[in-house]
């Protein structure tokens, strides 16, 4: 795609990951001009716990995409399982909308189910461009971008807002000078991968002293499992292979042998964790939206759907047109997002016994629910 001489865009967002497509697809729905670029390739896939939680689904209902994502060979996760120490407790999900329960696609499913639906609304998206530096104007306003085109080419394009969607590591907010406004104490390590398992369809979280694992059943029949430990225990010389410490997880966790996960039909991938972090969310003249501007332990696998909410917000809040909504939408963000930090770092700390884990679990169910009741109720009241 080449670019006019002299473009100007409404918004221009950095990363076509989930959560800048969903803002992208909203802005261009609502008349906006938008342009989209993002460094990797067209249909990669990122690490990901994948799972979407009920707000997740809903918004991506509500905005005309869940059947393609179910389209997709997406199973529907009917039950959320909890199992502590072998004991197990299993919550119905139940059907809402065109949704038959959660789902967890992965995320080359996701993504390029929201590129193609941004683009459809009219948005301009171009892979392999890279973002170089802010423009701005003589009294410090972010006006526009250079940009790395995929040719090797600088190009400059103004805008009237720039938005950073690129990750937890944003380029963007490291331009911008975005604000740390709080930052985890605790981050777990990760191991994961994808095993055959056409007979999941729950939800399976596991507790055990000092780890958890996890079972979420996506595409293809497959599922992904993973396992959370302490971040120096990943690199013990002594519990470095990686799917001895998956198996091994599971089992400290008490699952029963069917839960078991078999040998990876993927590599095993690493993660070795990361501190959590609530950014400053708008400047004179730019954004960030998901995990630029909140990052949190993937403990609680809350990371797409709070990605999809800023997003939603986010476009809510530009095509309003005020300086007033944006302010809005940072505070919304924090007042959202501080409660389920904090739990998630409680979580994440891996220092707590199974009556106490169980006790956080219900924090976060509450959790859940205020942050869903704000959202849909806000959108009735937009709606009305």
């Amino acid at each position: 795609m080449q670019l006019s001489p002299h473009p100007h865009y409404d918004s221009v967002i950095v990363g076509a990951r989930c959560a800048g497509a969903f803002t992208a697809l909203h802005l261009a729905r609502g008349g906006q001009r938008v342009l989209v670029v993002d460094r990797d390739r067209p249909g990669t896939d990122t690490l990901s716990t994948h799972a979407l939680m009920r707000l997740g689904v809903t918004l991506l209902d509500e905005a005309g995409v869940l059947p393609d994502i179910i389209g997709a060979d997406t199973p529907a996760v009917r039950k959320t399982v909890f199992t502590y120490g072998g004991e197990r407790v299993s919550v119905d999900v139940a059907p809402k909308g065109r949704a038959g329960g959660l789902y967890a696609p992965r995320r080359h499913v996701l993504d390029r189910i929201l590129v193609d639906a941004a683009r459809a609304a009219g948005a301009a998206v171009i892979f392999r461009t890279s973002f170089v530096r802010l423009i701005k104007s003589h009294d410090g306003r972010v006006i526009g971008v250079i940009l790395r085109m995929p040719d090797g080419s600088l190009q400059e394009v103004r805008c009237d807002t720039l938005i950073g969607a690129d990750g937890r590591a944003s380029a963007v907010a490291e331009a911008t000078g975005a604000e740390v406004i709080r930052t985890s104490q605790h981050a777990t390590a990760s191991v994961y991968s994808y095993v055959e398992s056409p007979g999941c369809q729950s939800y399976e979280w596991l507790y055990g002293p000092g780890t958890m694992a996890g079972l979420i059943p996506t595409n293809g029949g497959l599922a992904c499992a993973f396992a959370s430990v302490p971040r120096g225990e990943l690199v013990s010389p002594s519990k470095t292979e990686p799917f001895g410490l998956l198996q091994r997880a599971f089992r400290d966790c008490g699952a029963e042998a069917d839960l078991l996960p078999g040998r990876p039909v993927e590599r095993i991938r690493r993660f070795a964790g990361a501190p959590g972090h609530i950014r400053q969310a708008t400047g004179r003249g730019w954004a960030l939206v998901g995990d630029a501007g909140y990052f949190k332990d993937p403990a609680t696998a809350h990371g797409i759907t709070d990605a999809l909410r800023d997003a939603w917000a986010l476009a809510r809040a530009l095509l309003q047109g005020s300086a007033g909504a944006l302010r809005a939408y940072g505070e919304e963000r924090d007042a959202l997002s501080i409660p389920f930090f904090d739990v998630t770092d409680r979580i994440a700390s891996l220092d707590w016994s199974l009556e106490e884990v169980r006790a956080l679990h219900i924090d976060l169910h509450q959790v859940m629910r205020a942050e869903q009741e704000a959202v849909l109720g806000g959108q009735r009241k937009s709606a009305a």
